[in-house]
């Protein structure tokens, strides 16, 4: 059954075409890595999938939610569609626990007791359970970019988004918070991640999608994707990753 459903889709920035007809099929309990260079479309494709940004053209169907670019239904998708940034973006003013509490106290009208238990279920699960009355602030990037994470599982999303969570990271933090999505994807959660971390793209993810100039350029099982790219572009984006 597919999760996610994405038909000819365009987006600019005024006079600037960042998506030129982006076609992309993901069913679920697939993980799927999105790789490209800067400027390929990437972020963008994926902010489009959450409604963060709005298209001009072209069909997104995401767990069970069609948007068309004019959707105002955006309430309902995000209870179903989790994202996680590059940026944090914890309350610094909310200890762990409470930023986790937040969306589902306040969408979904969760009692206390179940809120408390959801908590430790969703820090349990990124490693986390003895930081639950800590602020933010006192967590290292690694550790406060596996909270983001307990955050958008709290509200047991159908999908999840991931844009460049390792970029701000330096190695030994990006190998702590990839340990946690890998254990995610056992589960067989839908997961879509943008990354630049080619070897683990390739280890984790079921399918790896390569933009290139705005476009699901090559799309395919991960190992087949990197041992037998098929143009030219992809071949070089490879070999370029390569130290």
């Amino acid at each position: 059954m597919q999760a996610l459903r994405i038909e000819n889709l365009q987006k600019s920035f005024g006079a600037i075409s960042v998506l030129k007809g982006v076609d992309m099929t993901i069913n679920n309990g697939e993980v799927v890595a999105v790789i490209g260079r800067s400027g390929s479309g990437k972020s963008t494709m994926l902010r489009c999938i959450n409604g963060l940004e709005s298209f001009n053209s072209g069909l997104i169907e995401v767990a069970g939610h069609r948007l068309d670019g004019t959707t105002k239904r955006l309430r309902d998708l995000r209870k179903e569609v989790g994202m996680v940034f590059q940026s944090y973006n914890l309350f610094p003013h909310l200890t762990v626990a409470e930023n986790i509490k937040l969306a589902p106290r306040v969408v979904k009208n969760l009692p206390v007791a179940e809120q408390n238990a959801l908590v430790q279920e969703v820090l349990t699960k990124v490693g986390l359970r003895d930081k639950a009355d800590a602020y933010p602030d006192s967590l290292s990037g690694g550790q406060q970019q596996r909270a983001a994470i307990a955050r958008s599982l709290a509200m047991k999303p159908k999908v999840m988004l991931f844009d460049e969570v390792t970029s701000a990271l330096d190695p030994e933090l990006t190998g702590e918070v990839l340990k946690t999505i890998a254990e995610l994807a056992k589960t067989g959660m839908t997961m879509v991640l943008v990354t630049h971390e080619m070897g683990f793209a390739r280890r984790v993810a079921s399918h790896t999608v390569f933009m290139h100039e705005g476009r699901a350029w090559e799309v395919g099982p991960s190992e087949e994707i990197f041992t037998n790219p098929k143009t030219a572009e992809l071949k070089a984006f490879i070999a370029s990753d390569v130290k």
